[in-house]
Protein backbone atom coordinates (compact mmCIF):
# COMPACT_ATOMS: atom_id res chain seq x y z
CA UNK A 1 0.00 0.00 0.00
CA UNK A 2 1.02 3.94 -0.87
CA UNK A 3 1.08 5.68 2.25
CA UNK A 4 1.83 9.15 2.88
CA UNK A 5 2.28 10.55 6.43
CA UNK A 6 2.09 14.41 6.78
CA UNK A 7 4.53 15.85 10.23
CA UNK A 8 7.60 14.42 10.87
CA UNK A 9 7.39 14.57 14.84
CA UNK A 10 7.27 11.98 17.20
CA UNK A 11 4.14 10.67 15.85
CA UNK A 12 4.68 10.86 12.50
CA UNK A 13 7.89 9.72 11.88
CA UNK A 14 7.67 6.36 14.41
CA UNK A 15 4.40 5.51 12.47
CA UNK A 16 5.26 6.25 9.05
CA UNK A 17 8.78 4.20 9.50
CA UNK A 18 6.77 1.21 11.41
CA UNK A 19 4.49 1.22 7.77
CA UNK A 20 7.33 0.83 5.71
CA UNK A 21 8.91 -1.98 7.83
CA UNK A 22 5.40 -3.97 7.13
CA UNK A 23 6.43 -3.10 3.56
CA UNK A 24 4.19 -0.23 2.37
CA UNK A 25 5.32 2.19 0.19
CA UNK A 26 5.87 5.30 2.91
CA UNK A 27 6.24 9.12 2.27
CA UNK A 28 6.78 11.33 5.29
CA UNK A 29 6.36 14.73 4.29
CA UNK A 30 7.56 18.23 6.37
CA UNK A 31 7.99 21.59 5.50
CA UNK A 32 11.35 21.71 7.29
CA UNK A 33 13.94 21.12 4.75
CA UNK A 34 16.87 20.93 7.36
CA UNK A 35 14.49 17.76 8.75
CA UNK A 36 13.95 16.25 5.89
CA UNK A 37 17.39 16.86 4.75
CA UNK A 38 18.64 15.36 7.84
CA UNK A 39 16.49 12.46 7.75
CA UNK A 40 17.25 11.18 4.08
CA UNK A 41 20.48 10.97 5.43
CA UNK A 42 19.12 8.28 8.04
CA UNK A 43 19.62 10.42 11.08
CA UNK A 44 16.28 10.96 13.41
CA UNK A 45 15.44 14.24 14.76
CA UNK A 46 14.40 13.26 18.07
CA UNK A 47 15.86 10.02 20.15
CA UNK A 48 14.39 6.97 20.48
CA UNK A 49 15.61 3.56 21.06
CA UNK A 50 15.92 1.60 17.73
CA UNK A 51 14.38 4.42 15.17
CA UNK A 52 17.53 5.45 13.88
CA UNK A 53 18.23 1.62 12.64
CA UNK A 54 14.56 1.12 11.23
CA UNK A 55 15.05 4.42 9.26
CA UNK A 56 18.29 3.30 7.85
CA UNK A 57 17.01 0.07 7.14
CA UNK A 58 13.79 1.24 5.37
CA UNK A 59 15.65 4.14 3.07
CA UNK A 60 18.38 1.50 2.10
CA UNK A 61 14.99 -0.65 0.56
CA UNK A 62 13.50 1.79 -1.08
CA UNK A 63 10.69 1.70 1.19
CA UNK A 64 10.45 4.84 3.32
CA UNK A 65 10.62 7.89 1.57
CA UNK A 66 11.20 12.05 2.76
CA UNK A 67 9.91 14.89 1.07
CA UNK A 68 8.85 18.87 1.38
CA UNK A 69 6.73 17.79 -1.66
CA UNK A 70 2.87 17.53 -0.06
CA UNK A 71 1.12 17.38 -3.51
CA UNK A 72 3.10 14.66 -5.22
CA UNK A 73 2.86 12.24 -1.93
CA UNK A 74 -0.31 13.00 -1.67
CA UNK A 75 -1.44 12.09 -5.33
CA UNK A 76 1.03 8.82 -5.40
CA UNK A 77 -0.90 7.75 -2.25
CA UNK A 78 -4.46 5.79 -1.21
CA UNK A 79 -4.35 6.75 2.68
CA UNK A 80 -2.92 10.00 3.99
CA UNK A 81 -2.40 10.66 7.49
CA UNK A 82 -2.08 13.65 9.59
CA UNK A 83 0.60 13.84 12.00
CA UNK A 84 0.96 17.46 12.90
CA UNK A 85 1.08 19.02 16.47
CA UNK A 86 -1.91 20.03 18.31
CA UNK A 87 -0.34 22.48 21.15
CA UNK A 88 -2.15 23.61 24.13
CA UNK A 89 -3.74 27.03 23.89
CA UNK A 90 -3.91 29.81 26.67
CA UNK A 91 -7.50 28.31 27.25
CA UNK A 92 -6.39 24.75 27.42
CA UNK A 93 -7.77 23.80 24.22
CA UNK A 94 -6.23 22.19 21.47
CA UNK A 95 -4.77 24.27 18.85
CA UNK A 96 -5.93 22.79 15.41
CA UNK A 97 -4.42 25.19 13.44
CA UNK A 98 -1.72 23.18 11.84
CA UNK A 99 -4.58 20.10 11.26
CA UNK A 100 -7.37 22.28 9.22
CA UNK A 101 -4.11 23.67 7.23
CA UNK A 102 -2.67 20.51 6.39
CA UNK A 103 -6.08 19.03 5.37
CA UNK A 104 -7.31 22.46 2.94
CA UNK A 105 -3.32 21.25 1.29
CA UNK A 106 -4.17 17.74 1.19
CA UNK A 107 -7.58 18.52 -0.26
CA UNK A 108 -6.29 20.85 -3.03
CA UNK A 109 -3.70 18.13 -3.82
CA UNK A 110 -6.06 15.13 -4.48
CA UNK A 111 -6.59 13.31 -8.04
CA UNK A 112 -9.05 10.51 -6.67
CA UNK A 113 -10.47 8.54 -3.60
CA UNK A 114 -8.62 9.62 -0.34
CA UNK A 115 -8.65 8.20 3.37
CA UNK A 116 -7.53 10.77 5.11
CA UNK A 117 -6.96 9.95 8.57
CA UNK A 118 -6.43 12.15 12.21
CA UNK A 119 -3.14 10.40 13.44
CA UNK A 120 -2.69 13.46 15.77
CA UNK A 121 -4.19 13.93 19.25
CA UNK A 122 -7.43 15.98 18.23
CA UNK A 123 -10.43 16.75 20.57
CA UNK A 124 -13.54 15.42 19.65
CA UNK A 125 -15.81 16.91 16.66
CA UNK A 126 -12.03 17.47 14.86
CA UNK A 127 -13.01 14.71 12.05
CA UNK A 128 -16.03 16.73 11.28
CA UNK A 129 -13.80 20.10 11.06
CA UNK A 130 -11.56 18.17 8.70
CA UNK A 131 -14.00 16.82 6.45
CA UNK A 132 -15.82 20.63 6.10
CA UNK A 133 -12.56 21.92 4.93
CA UNK A 134 -11.43 19.25 2.39
CA UNK A 135 -15.00 19.25 1.08
CA UNK A 136 -15.03 23.16 0.51
CA UNK A 137 -12.01 22.78 -1.57
CA UNK A 138 -12.36 19.74 -3.72
CA UNK A 139 -15.09 17.60 -5.21
CA UNK A 140 -13.03 14.72 -4.97
CA UNK A 141 -14.56 11.75 -2.68
CA UNK A 142 -12.94 11.06 0.16
CA UNK A 143 -13.31 9.49 3.57
CA UNK A 144 -11.76 11.25 7.36
CA UNK A 145 -10.96 8.15 9.28
CA UNK A 146 -9.83 9.04 13.65
CA UNK A 147 -6.97 6.84 14.07
CA UNK A 148 -5.73 7.56 17.70
CA UNK A 149 -2.22 6.36 18.41
CA UNK A 150 -1.28 4.99 21.84
CA UNK A 151 2.59 5.05 21.99
CA UNK A 152 4.52 5.65 24.58
CA UNK A 153 7.75 7.32 24.28
CA UNK A 154 10.83 5.39 25.04
CA UNK A 155 9.04 2.26 23.58
CA UNK A 156 7.16 3.41 20.14
CA UNK A 157 8.50 0.82 17.87
CA UNK A 158 7.26 -1.69 20.01
CA UNK A 159 4.26 0.07 21.21
CA UNK A 160 3.68 0.30 17.51
CA UNK A 161 4.91 -2.93 15.95
CA UNK A 162 2.82 -4.89 18.66
CA UNK A 163 0.01 -3.01 19.51
CA UNK A 164 -2.81 -3.68 22.22
CA UNK A 165 -5.20 -2.81 20.24
CA UNK A 166 -5.76 0.19 16.99
CA UNK A 167 -8.44 1.64 17.15
CA UNK A 168 -10.25 2.89 13.94
CA UNK A 169 -13.11 5.76 13.49
CA UNK A 170 -15.28 5.48 10.60
CA UNK A 171 -18.51 4.72 9.03
CA UNK A 172 -17.11 4.31 5.68
CA UNK A 173 -16.93 0.80 4.51
CA UNK A 174 -14.43 0.87 2.11
CA UNK A 175 -12.14 3.09 4.36
CA UNK A 176 -12.41 0.42 7.03
CA UNK A 177 -11.52 -2.21 4.91
CA UNK A 178 -8.41 -0.40 4.24
CA UNK A 179 -7.19 0.67 7.30
CA UNK A 180 -7.59 -3.00 8.83
CA UNK A 181 -5.64 -4.64 6.09
CA UNK A 182 -3.06 -1.52 7.10
CA UNK A 183 -2.82 -2.94 10.55
CA UNK A 184 -3.53 -6.59 10.36
CA UNK A 185 0.24 -7.24 10.12
CA UNK A 186 0.64 -5.79 13.79
CA UNK A 187 -2.35 -7.86 14.91
CA UNK A 188 -1.27 -11.57 14.09
CA UNK A 189 -1.55 -12.36 18.08
CA UNK A 190 -5.11 -11.78 17.96
CA UNK A 191 -5.15 -8.04 19.31
CA UNK A 192 -8.26 -6.15 18.52
CA UNK A 193 -8.98 -3.80 15.52
CA UNK A 194 -11.70 -1.67 16.83
CA UNK A 195 -13.93 0.23 14.93
CA UNK A 196 -16.04 2.75 16.20
CA UNK A 197 -17.52 6.26 15.06
CA UNK A 198 -15.16 8.74 14.70
CA UNK A 199 -16.83 10.87 17.56
CA UNK A 200 -15.51 7.64 19.89
CA UNK A 201 -12.21 7.41 18.69
CA UNK A 202 -11.58 10.60 19.59
CA UNK A 203 -12.90 10.50 22.60
CA UNK A 204 -11.48 7.07 23.19
CA UNK A 205 -7.63 8.58 23.30
CA UNK A 206 -8.30 11.32 25.84
CA UNK A 207 -10.17 9.49 27.90
CA UNK A 208 -7.40 7.03 27.92
CA UNK A 209 -4.94 9.29 28.52
CA UNK A 210 -6.73 10.81 31.43
CA UNK A 211 -7.39 7.81 33.29
CA UNK A 212 -3.44 6.95 33.05
CA UNK A 213 -2.84 10.55 34.57
CA UNK A 214 -5.41 10.06 37.44
CA UNK A 215 -4.04 6.46 38.06
CA UNK A 216 -0.26 8.45 38.68
CA UNK A 217 -2.31 11.16 40.51
CA UNK A 218 -3.84 9.11 42.69
CA UNK A 219 -1.12 6.75 43.69
CA UNK A 220 0.88 10.11 44.49
CA UNK A 221 -1.75 11.73 46.73
CA UNK A 222 -1.89 7.95 48.62
CA UNK A 223 1.90 8.32 48.93
CA UNK A 224 1.61 11.53 50.28
CA UNK A 225 -0.75 10.62 53.35
CA UNK A 226 1.40 7.54 53.89
CA UNK A 227 4.10 10.05 54.77
CA UNK A 228 2.06 11.92 57.26
CA UNK A 229 0.71 8.50 58.90
CA UNK A 230 4.16 6.59 59.07
CA UNK A 231 2.72 3.91 56.45
CA UNK A 232 5.53 2.58 53.34
CA UNK A 233 3.78 3.51 49.92
CA UNK A 234 5.77 0.26 48.33
CA UNK A 235 3.88 -2.04 50.75
CA UNK A 236 0.55 -0.18 50.53
CA UNK A 237 1.10 -0.41 46.53
CA UNK A 238 1.81 -4.33 46.66
CA UNK A 239 -1.75 -4.74 48.54
CA UNK A 240 -3.55 -2.80 45.95
CA UNK A 241 -2.29 -3.75 42.99
CA UNK A 242 -3.08 -7.44 43.13
CA UNK A 243 -6.40 -6.88 43.00
CA UNK A 244 -6.69 -7.60 39.34
CA UNK A 245 -9.82 -4.66 39.39
CA UNK A 246 -6.88 -2.66 39.86
CA UNK A 247 -3.76 -3.77 37.94
CA UNK A 248 -0.05 -2.76 38.34
CA UNK A 249 0.71 -0.50 36.07
CA UNK A 250 1.10 3.07 35.98
CA UNK A 251 1.13 3.09 40.29
CA UNK A 252 4.08 4.17 41.02
CA UNK A 253 4.82 7.01 43.16
CA UNK A 254 7.06 9.81 41.78
CA UNK A 255 7.59 13.44 41.14
CA UNK A 256 4.49 13.96 38.66
CA UNK A 257 3.66 13.13 35.46
CA UNK A 258 4.78 15.46 32.50
CA UNK A 259 5.67 14.34 29.04
CA UNK A 260 3.91 15.55 25.46
CA UNK A 261 0.50 13.49 25.73
CA UNK A 262 -0.56 13.78 29.37
CA UNK A 263 -0.29 16.97 30.23
CA UNK A 264 -1.68 18.26 27.05
CA UNK A 265 -4.53 15.93 26.66
CA UNK A 266 -5.65 16.49 29.96
CA UNK A 267 -6.24 19.99 29.70
CA UNK A 268 -7.94 19.67 26.46
CA UNK A 269 -10.41 17.17 27.96
CA UNK A 270 -11.39 19.51 30.66
CA UNK A 271 -11.56 22.23 28.16
CA UNK A 272 -13.99 19.76 25.87
CA UNK A 273 -16.27 19.28 29.66
CA UNK A 274 -16.42 23.07 29.90
CA UNK A 275 -17.69 23.26 26.46
CA UNK A 276 -20.19 20.96 26.95
CA UNK A 277 -21.51 22.35 29.94
CA UNK A 278 -19.92 19.29 32.07
CA UNK A 279 -17.28 19.88 34.60
CA UNK A 280 -14.52 17.19 34.45
CA UNK A 281 -14.48 17.04 38.46
CA UNK A 282 -12.03 14.05 39.02
CA UNK A 283 -9.79 15.21 35.59
CA UNK A 284 -9.53 18.56 37.36
CA UNK A 285 -8.11 16.95 40.73
CA UNK A 286 -5.90 14.41 38.89
CA UNK A 287 -4.31 17.92 37.19
CA UNK A 288 -4.38 20.07 40.05
CA UNK A 289 -2.50 17.15 42.45
CA UNK A 290 0.10 17.09 39.24
CA UNK A 291 1.15 20.22 40.13
CA UNK A 292 1.43 19.87 43.71
CA UNK A 293 3.50 16.95 42.68
CA UNK A 294 6.20 18.54 41.15
CA UNK A 295 6.88 20.49 44.46
CA UNK A 296 7.11 17.74 46.72
CA UNK A 297 10.89 16.74 46.45
CA UNK A 298 11.62 20.62 46.61
CA UNK A 299 9.30 20.55 49.99
CA UNK A 300 11.29 17.55 51.49
CA UNK A 301 14.93 19.49 50.95
CA UNK A 302 13.16 22.35 52.47
CA UNK A 303 12.32 20.80 55.51
CA UNK A 304 15.49 18.96 55.29
CA UNK A 305 17.90 22.11 55.76
CA UNK A 306 16.11 23.94 57.29
CA UNK A 307 14.09 26.19 55.12
CA UNK A 308 14.85 28.66 51.76
CA UNK A 309 17.16 30.30 54.20
CA UNK A 310 19.17 27.29 55.04
CA UNK A 311 19.57 26.23 51.21
CA UNK A 312 20.59 29.60 50.39
CA UNK A 313 24.34 28.55 48.88
CA UNK A 314 24.22 24.91 48.98
CA UNK A 315 24.76 22.73 46.02
CA UNK A 316 22.42 19.91 44.87
CA UNK A 317 23.24 17.01 42.49
CA UNK A 318 20.13 16.09 40.41
CA UNK A 319 20.03 12.16 38.52
CA UNK A 320 17.38 12.48 35.58
CA UNK A 321 16.32 15.75 33.70
CA UNK A 322 13.90 14.04 30.97
CA UNK A 323 10.11 13.38 32.06
CA UNK A 324 10.93 9.79 31.98
CA UNK A 325 13.97 7.42 30.72
CA UNK A 326 14.60 6.49 27.26
CA UNK A 327 14.23 9.58 25.84
CA UNK A 328 15.35 13.39 25.81
CA UNK A 329 11.70 14.71 25.78
CA UNK A 330 11.77 17.61 28.71
CA UNK A 331 8.02 18.94 28.27
CA UNK A 332 6.23 19.01 31.43
CA UNK A 333 9.18 17.29 32.77
CA UNK A 334 9.19 17.50 37.15
CA UNK A 335 12.99 18.40 36.82
CA UNK A 336 11.82 21.68 35.23
CA UNK A 337 10.28 22.57 38.06
CA UNK A 338 12.29 21.52 41.17
CA UNK A 339 15.60 23.08 39.46
CA UNK A 340 14.01 26.35 38.80
CA UNK A 341 12.97 26.26 42.80
CA UNK A 342 16.12 25.39 43.39
CA UNK A 343 17.66 28.16 41.21
CA UNK A 344 15.59 30.69 42.91
CA UNK A 345 16.00 29.89 46.58
CA UNK A 346 20.01 30.78 45.92
CA UNK A 347 20.97 26.79 45.10
CA UNK A 348 23.35 25.85 43.12
CA UNK A 349 22.78 22.51 40.94
CA UNK A 350 24.98 20.29 39.32
CA UNK A 351 22.83 18.20 36.85
CA UNK A 352 23.43 14.89 34.78
CA UNK A 353 20.86 13.31 32.34
CA UNK A 354 22.38 10.26 29.86
CA UNK A 355 20.25 11.65 26.85
CA UNK A 356 18.76 14.61 28.02
CA UNK A 357 21.64 17.76 28.11
CA UNK A 358 20.97 19.68 25.17
CA UNK A 359 17.03 19.33 25.50
CA UNK A 360 17.17 20.36 29.27
CA UNK A 361 19.03 23.27 28.39
CA UNK A 362 16.76 24.70 25.93
CA UNK A 363 13.79 23.90 28.05
CA UNK A 364 15.31 25.69 31.14
CA UNK A 365 15.73 28.41 29.00
CA UNK A 366 12.32 28.46 27.43
CA UNK A 367 11.01 29.16 30.93
CA UNK A 368 12.88 31.66 31.61
CA UNK A 369 14.94 30.03 34.32
CA UNK A 370 18.47 31.89 35.39
CA UNK A 371 20.98 29.34 35.03
CA UNK A 372 23.90 31.35 36.15
CA UNK A 373 24.24 28.84 39.10
CA UNK A 374 23.21 25.92 36.97
CA UNK A 375 25.71 23.59 35.33
CA UNK A 376 25.46 20.64 33.35
CA UNK A 377 28.18 17.65 33.59
CA UNK A 378 29.16 14.76 31.62
CA UNK A 379 28.91 11.77 34.20
CA UNK A 380 26.25 10.97 37.39
CA UNK A 381 28.97 11.39 39.86
CA UNK A 382 30.45 14.30 38.39
CA UNK A 383 27.58 15.56 39.64
CA UNK A 384 28.05 14.65 43.34
CA UNK A 385 31.10 16.59 43.36
CA UNK A 386 30.72 19.35 46.46
CA UNK A 387 26.98 18.71 46.46
CA UNK A 388 25.56 18.64 50.18
CA UNK A 389 22.46 16.22 48.71
CA UNK A 390 21.43 13.87 45.62
CA UNK A 391 18.46 13.85 44.12
CA UNK A 392 16.90 11.42 41.70
CA UNK A 393 14.44 12.29 39.20
CA UNK A 394 14.70 10.01 36.51
CA UNK A 395 14.89 6.28 36.67
CA UNK A 396 17.42 6.07 34.33
CA UNK A 397 18.44 2.02 34.30
CA UNK A 398 22.35 3.17 35.14
CA UNK A 399 20.88 4.61 38.11
CA UNK A 400 19.15 1.17 39.45
CA UNK A 401 22.73 0.00 41.28
CA UNK A 402 24.88 2.64 41.61
CA UNK A 403 27.71 2.81 43.85
CA UNK A 404 26.84 3.99 47.30
CA UNK A 405 29.99 3.92 49.00
CA UNK A 406 31.54 6.19 45.74
CA UNK A 407 27.93 8.68 46.31
CA UNK A 408 28.70 9.29 49.92
CA UNK A 409 32.23 9.78 49.58
CA UNK A 410 31.29 12.25 46.87
CA UNK A 411 29.06 14.10 48.71
CA UNK A 412 29.79 16.48 51.60
CA UNK A 413 26.56 14.98 53.41
CA UNK A 414 25.29 11.70 52.94
CA UNK A 415 21.40 12.66 51.53
CA UNK A 416 19.28 11.56 49.01
CA UNK A 417 15.99 12.50 47.72
CA UNK A 418 14.79 9.22 45.67
CA UNK A 419 12.10 11.26 43.64
CA UNK A 420 11.34 7.27 42.39
CA UNK A 421 11.80 5.37 45.12
CA UNK A 422 14.40 3.16 43.38
CA UNK A 423 16.74 1.99 46.46
CA UNK A 424 15.87 0.93 49.68
CA UNK A 425 15.87 3.05 52.39
CA UNK A 426 16.60 0.18 55.00
CA UNK A 427 20.00 -0.56 52.77
CA UNK A 428 21.09 2.84 52.57
CA UNK A 429 20.15 3.93 56.20
CA UNK A 430 22.33 0.86 57.18
CA UNK A 431 25.40 2.80 55.09
CA UNK A 432 25.03 5.77 57.05
CA UNK A 433 22.71 7.93 54.32
CA UNK A 434 19.86 10.09 55.32
CA UNK A 435 17.29 8.99 52.75
CA UNK A 436 13.70 10.64 51.82
CA UNK A 437 11.68 8.97 49.15
CA UNK A 438 7.95 9.51 47.63
CA UNK A 439 5.46 7.98 50.64
CA UNK A 440 8.07 6.22 52.58
CA UNK A 441 8.65 7.86 55.96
Amino acid sequence: MKVAIVGTGYVGLVAGTCFAETGNEVYCVDIDPAKIAMLKKGESPIYEPGLNELIQKNLAEGRLNFTTDLRDSVTRSQVVFLAVGTPSSSDGSADLTAVLKVAGDIATAMNGFKIIVNKSTVPVGTAKKVSEIVRSKTTQPFSVVSNPEFLKEGSAIDDFLKPDRVVIGTENDEAWNTMRELYEPFVRQGNPIIRMTNVCAEMTKYAANAMLATKISFINEIALLCDKVGADVESVRAGITTDVRIGRHFLYPGPGYGGSCFPKDVKALLRTGKEAGLPMHVIAAAEAHNERQKQVLGDKMHAHFGGLSSLKGKTVAIWGLAFKPNTDDMREAPALVLIDSLLKAGVKVQAFDPIAHETAQAALKQQGTDLTNFRLVDSAYAALEGAEALALITEWNEFRTPDFEKIKSLLKQPVIFDGRNLWKPDSLKKRGFTYYGIGRS
